[in-house]
């Protein structure tokens, strides 16, 4: 921090900025508040000279510092702004990283047409890259399920068609069998036939715990339904 200091003073912001990096690293070991206040200060550097790419580089860090400790509301600005810079210099493969952390926090915190947007345009994104192709049933699974937690089922599987649409590798695939079922299920009030579309796509392509969570509110949605359809009933 003091040869930050030192090294502003004879204007050289480039090495400035270096020295904030290094103290982060050393805070990271025991203050991470600290070692964010210094990143903040690299940020503001890098920006000053230009250097989006490296203050984005910066910011996605203390994203990253945030994520480890729970602070998703935090986190999800940071890499929002990294997301931005990262945009701004066409670096479209890092802005996609961090907008995909941003749509993952924003759906377990239930900002679900912010998450289902991101994905949607991830995946687009991917349909039009030869390597990323195959990438994009899984950002539309993941919007899919999204909109299974927000939406009617009408709405759903309007979403379906549509992402048959913007990927022809959807249609017909696990990942669009298994929405549909799950849409399926939830317009039923079955909760067997919900329960056994997860296992058997679970069978095949083990679910990570972030769709799980999910999974499991899309499962309260129909035994919540139920609930009140047996007191309308009494």
């Amino acid at each position: 921090m003091k040869l930050a200091e030192v090294h502003i003073k004879l204007e050289s912001r480039h090495d400035a900025a270096t020295s904030w990096v290094e103290a982060a690293k050393a805070f990271l070991k025991s203050d991470q508040r600290r070692a964010v206040s210094c990143l903040q200060q690299a940020v503001s550097l890098y920006t000053d000279m230009g250097r989006l790419g490296m203050a984005a580089r910066q910011l996605r860090e203390i994203a990253e510092v945030l994520e480890k400790e729970g602070n998703k509301e935090e986190c999800i600005m940071f890499y929002e702004q990294a997301a931005d810079l990262f945009h701004t210099e066409n670096s479209m493969a890092e802005a996609n990283k961090c907008n995909l952390k941003i749509a993952q926090y924003a759906a377990e915190l239930e900002r679900y047409p912010q998450a289902v947007a991101i994905y949607e345009d991830v995946a687009r994104a991917c349909v039009e890259n030869n390597l990323l192709k195959y990438s994009a049933k899984g950002h539309l699974l993941n919007a899919g399920i999204c909109l299974l937690c927000s939406a009617d089922v009408a709405t759903v599987r309007g979403a379906l068609e549509r992402y048959c649409d913007t990927d022809i590798n959807f249609d017909n695939s696990r990942e669009h069998t298994f929405l549909a079922a799950l849409a399926d299920a939830l317009d039923e009030g079955d909760v067997e036939a919900f329960t056994t579309a997860v296992a058997d796509y679970d069978s095949l392509t083990r679910l990570d715990a972030w769709k799980t969570t999910l999974l499991v509110r899309v499962k309260r949605k129909i035994t919540s339904r139920d609930e009140v359809e047996e007191e309308d009933l009494t």
